[in-house]
Formats: structure tokens, sequence, C-alpha cells
């Protein structure tokens, strides 16, 4: 082998720079070649032309040499040219050349109003329709499963009762004794002065039962039930499993939310049931301390507490529960991809169904109001 082809030669045309390769070109060969390169363009030439015929075998170092030629050469305005290199390092040296393939960072062009009323009015439409044809789709399976009771998957229903209820009554019970305790505390301040204490036994029996009672037990159950809802949906959602179900033939409402429907109708009103419960045994236990026979403020609670506010605070639980199941399981079906998608479904429940029990408790209030109840 001759000593030109063993090291790369760099010679002078006139104004062009010809570089001749050797036949093996690594990194043990270039290393000496990069700083001749530089070397040779300070003298600016006008062509710089790249001979690889007798280049046979490179390594990554020696096609990123090549590539470095021609950068380094269109950056002092000289003319690249490559002659002669063979099939199989042409092929590397385009994929190495291949500009289309770099990170390029994308331009952000920011929306002019009117488009961003049009996107949010958009976005807004299709998540209303989204809505409706999910509240049409799991109304008709309900309704389907109460006709056909063997529908349902009770096993299921009955161990998400479980966890949504029977795990759920210690903070039901405490934070039900709490707030009455609190409440009866709060109250008998102002009523002392007027010696009126023992009306706080009314105040206490009327507020959990007309209002406090369903209302808190729901705000409990949509952090605690509705965002595990969402999170569960939400996780076979994003691990394909809501797909799977649909492919064998198994409607993912019926199979997976309607149970989930059924033991929050059915746990709700139990544990607003308990929440009062505790409530009334947390302002006993203050009217006790005042000095008040615990028969006085049973009788209190009688006189106060009627039918109608008893029945009128479970149908608000009833309706809670379903809002809290669907809204639970809606947003789970909504999940999108990634790795926050499941926490920003679960987010997103927990405050959709307190901002919908929140209003619908409204709705009650002014219905009972004018309904005389």
């Amino acid at each position: 082998m001759s000593n030109s082809n063993r090291k790369t030669s760099f010679l002078w045309e006139g104004n062009s720079l010809e570089i001749h390769l050797p036949q093996v070109l690594s990194e043990k060969e270039i290393s000496v070649d990069w700083k001749e390169l530089f070397l040779q363009l300070q003298n600016n030439p006008r062509n710089v032309k790249v001979f690889a015929k007798n280049l046979e075998h490179s390594d990554s170092s020696g096609i990123t040499f090549i590539k470095q030629i021609r950068i380094q050469s269109e950056s002092i305005g000289a003319n690249f040219s490559l002659y002669g290199l063979n099939e199989d390092l042409s092929f590397i040296y385009k994929i190495v050349e291949d500009d289309s393939k770099r990170s390029q960072i994308p331009k952000i062009f920011a929306l002019r109003k009117s488009e961003r009323i049009g996107k949010l009015t958009i976005e807004s439409l299709l998540e209303f329709k989204y809505l409706i044809t999910f509240t049409g789709e799991l109304t008709v399976s309900f309704w389907s499963s109460l006709l056909h009771p063997s529908k349902i998957r009770w096993k299921d229903s009955f161990k998400v009762a479980e966890s949504m209820g029977v795990n759920a009554f210690p903070i039901i019970a405490m934070i039900g004794f709490l707030l009455g305790l609190i409440m009866s505390f709060q109250s008998a301040i102002p009523m002392r002065r007027f010696g009126a204490e023992i009306f706080v036994a009314n105040l206490v029996g009327l507020s959990l039962f007309r209002e406090l009672g369903p209302l808190m037990t729901a705000f409990i159950l949509s952090g605690r039930s509705g965002s595990a809802f969402a999170a569960e949906i939400g996780t076979m959602k994003v691990s394909e499993e809501i797909d799977a179900l649909t492919t064998m033939g198994l409607p993912p409402v019926q199979f997976l939310i309607v149970p989930r429907l059924v033991a929050s109708l059915i746990v709700t009103p139990l544990l607003t049931i308990v929440f009062n419960l505790f409530g009334l045994i947390g302002g006993a236990v203050v009217l006790v301390s005042f000095g008040f026979p615990l028969i006085t403020f049973i009788n209190q609670v009688n006189i106060a507490v009627g039918l109608s506010d008893i029945l009128g605070g479970l149908l608000k639980s009833y309706f809670f529960g379903m809002i809290i199941a669907a809204i639970g399981c809606y947003r789970g079906l909504k999940t999108g991809s990634g790795a926050g998608a499941v926490g920003e479904s679960t987010t997103a429940a927990v405050v959709g169904s307190i901002i919908l029990v929140s209003l619908l408790d409204g709705v009650f209030s002014v219905l009972f109001f004018y309904l005389g109840i």
C-alpha cells in the first residue's frame, strides 16, 4: 500500500483545495487531519474538492469528518464537491447529511382573539356533544338494568359499595360529629344573650337534615369516591383495557359504569343518615355540657324536624350520589394519553362533582321554597 493511500492528502490546484482520502478513514487516521483541515481552510479556497475513490472503509468518525469538511467549506463561502464515494458509504453519508431529521423548534403563532373564541366555542360544543351522548347511553343502560336486574354485575356493585360506603364510614362519622359540635358551640354564643341555648338543637337538626348532611356527604364522596372512579377508569383507558372490552362486545357503560352508579345510589343516602346521626350526637354533647338533659335535646329535634325535612335531604343525597358516580366515570372515559392524564381526569372529576352538586343544591333550595317544604 502506497503512503498516499494511508493518510489524507491536501493538494492545491489554483484556488481549489483537493482533499484525497485514504483507503481507511477512522478515528485513528483523522486525529491529525482535523488540524490540517483547519490550517488549509485558512487560505480561503474558492473550491473544496474531496476525492474518495480510494476510500474503502470508514467508521462514523470518518463520515462525520467528511460532513465537517462540507460545513467548514460552506462557512467560508467555498464550493464543496465530493467525488468517488462508493455505494455503501454514500448511503451512510446521505443519512448523516439528511437535514430534514434535525430537530427544529416549532414556530408558535399567537391566536387572534376571534380565533381563540372560535377554538373555545368548538371545544365546548364537542364537549357538550360527548356529554349528551354519555348521558343518553348511561340513562338507557341504567333503566334497562333496572327492568332486567340480572344485567347488573351485582358482585362488582357490592364491592364498590363496600369501598365507597363501609370504608368511608369513619371519616363520615368523624366529620359529622365535629360539624355538629362546632355548629352547636358557634350558635350557642349569640343565643346565650337571649337565654335561648335550647334552640341550638332546633338549628342543628334542621341544618343537618335539610342542607348540611346531604351536601357535606356529597363533598366528601366527591373527593374520596368520585376521584377513585375517575382514576380507575382513566387507568383502564390509558392501558387500552376499555378498547379491549369494546372489541369483545362488552359495552363499557354497562360493564363498568352501571355497577358504580348503582352502588353510589345505594350508599350515598345511607352515609347521609350516618352523617346526620353523628352530627346530632355532636350537638347533644354540647347541649348536655350546658346542663340540659339529653331528653330535652331529643324533644327539641323532634319538634323542629319533620318527615318532609328528612325525606327532602335523602332525596337530595340520591341525586348527589348519581352526579358523583356519573361525573367520576365520565371523566375517566375522557382520559387522554400521557403520564399526567389520569391525574388531570381525577382533578376534573372532583371539581366538576363539587360544582354540579352545589348547583343542584341551589335548585333544590329554590324548589323546596316554592313548594313550601
